[in-house]
């Protein structure tokens, strides 16, 4: 069963390690490149804040977004904003999904997110989790795969093991993480079996399709597989 209490604490945390490293920057770093192409350093910052409001809009039973036009526009509107307002911007979004997330609701039931994806209520913390996450290590300042928390690190993979799960266009995939027992299955029922051994961190970029992409995995059975984008 989902922990949405322990989520919450761990999306402020993770939050707030996000805004300390951001508030090092400067307005010229802003407009640097990302690790996501095509997107600067402010396009991140201001997709995480429009994001958090989206997730107050699922939590609230309306649309996440209004369409993928208007949340497009409004991450390209925003990214160009000086610092501080970038900052507040995150902070204050931040606040109010967490607010929304303290509130007295039935996290049992199902909600809506983007393009008709549904989910139970008690699983947005961590969805929240995972954009705050990623993101940072997106922003391209210093915090990489390798320094996400383990707990979150191998929840993720196991969400995103899921996800790729039954996709004919996936071989099927064992994923081991060296030095311990921790194994995964993805991909099709049917096709050459593949097996990526390596830290947990490496299967998270492969998986996510981040950094190394799996340059640091030993591949068993065949070539590396493509992954569709996320």
């Amino acid at each position: 069963m989902t922990d949405h209490v322990h989520d919450l604490r761990s999306v402020r945390a993770a939050t707030e390690r996000l805004l300390t490293a951001v508030a090092k920057l400067d307005n010229a770093a802003l407009a640097e490149g990302s690790h996501l192409p095509g997107w600067s350093r402010g396009h991140v910052l201001a997709h995480l804040a429009r994001n958090a409001d989206a997730l107050v809009n699922v939590l609230e039973g309306r649309p996440m977004y209004v369409s993928a036009e208007a949340r497009d526009a409004d991450i390209e509107r925003d990214s160009v904003r000086p610092l501080v307002q970038q900052l507040e911007d995150v902070r204050h979004s931040a606040d109010r999904f967490e607010a929304v997330g303290e509130s007295a609701q039935d996290w049992s039931r199902t909600v809506e997110l983007r393009g008709g994806v549904t989910d139970v209520a008690a699983n947005v913390p961590f969805r929240r989790l995972v954009e705050v996450e990623l993101h940072h290590v997106d922003l391209n300042v210093g915090y990489g795969l390798a320094d996400l928390p383990e707990e979150f690190a191998r929840r993720e993979i196991a969400f995103l093991a899921d996800r790729w799960a039954g996709r004919p266009e996936v071989p099927p995939v064992t994923l081991r993480a060296r030095h311990d027992d921790r194994v995964w299955h993805t991909g099709s029922a049917e096709g050459q079996p593949v097996t990526l051994t390596g830290p947990t961190a490496e299967l998270l970029a492969w998986l996510a399709g981040r950094e190394s992409k799996g340059a640091g995995l030993t591949v068993d059975g065949g070539a590396l597989p493509a992954l569709p984008p996320l």
